[in-house]
């Protein structure tokens, strides 16, 4: 997709949630990567770390943050999110959506609990980058992280390849810290699972909206 616009570059974008299980090739993830690095940053503090997992290392991560889901409380690094107003009804919209491109009624708590669940296996993705943060840093470290993500995410739409930011692996900061070996000054602020994306999984059909750009944008002139 080289040459590929910018505006053609979000505008096809989407949180890939079902993966082909082929890795990606390595000269493919040091380009994707080396893309990733040029994210402008505070003071250029540059302040994210990534541990890329796959293959066995994967399935192990795996296997574990699961078993933690299902016995312990969220402990996460950068605190829980609170959903209210316009917020809690944008993340509706998108929850319902999903669900309804994958035909499970909104009563089905089963279900939909399975669907989330599979962010823990990380939708079937081959390679799953943990990105971390300088606690130092605090806020600015956290935005700048947040940069980071978005330009790998678009570097990895222009290699062709379909991916995901996954806050909920955050939501359990200490199994992961344990699993990393994360040093204290270390912060989890999310997951960025990438692959070759299964496009025949509906899933993948489903896109979310975006807010008007006049009910964000206020401009003052004078």
């Amino acid at each position: 997709m080289a040459g590929v616009h910018l505006d053609q570059l979000l505008a096809d974008r989407y949180s890939c949630r079902a993966f082909l299980p082929d890795p990606v090739s390595d000269d493919v993830i040091d380009r994707l990567f080396a893309l990733a690095q040029r994210t402008p940053s505070w003071c250029n503090t540059q302040p994210w770390q990534v541990h890329l997992l796959g293959g066995e290392a994967l399935a192990r991560f795996g296997k574990g943050i699961g078993e933690r889901v299902l016995t312990g409380e969220q402990v996460a690094d950068l605190g829980l999110p609170t959903y209210e107003g316009v917020h809690a009804e944008r993340r509706r919209e998108s929850g319902y959506g999903l669900y309804s491109a994958l035909d499970i009624a909104r009563e089905d708590r089963e279900a939909r609990g399975l669907q989330m669940f599979k962010n823990f296996s990380f939708f079937g993705a081959p390679h799953t980058a943990i990105v971390t943060t300088d606690k130092a840093l605090g806020t600015y470290g956290v935005l700048d992280c947040g940069g980071y993500v978005n330009t790998l995410m678009l570097a990895a739409q222009s290699l062709g390849l379909g991916v995901i930011a996954q806050g909920a692996i955050a939501m359990y900061s200490d199994y992961v810290r344990d699993f990393l070996d994360l040093p204290e000054d270390r912060l989890v602020v999310c997951a960025v699972s990438f692959g070759h994306a299964d496009e025949s999984d509906p899933a993948n059909a489903f896109r979310t909206s975006r807010a008007d750009v006049a009910s964000v944008v206020r401009r003052i002139d004078s």
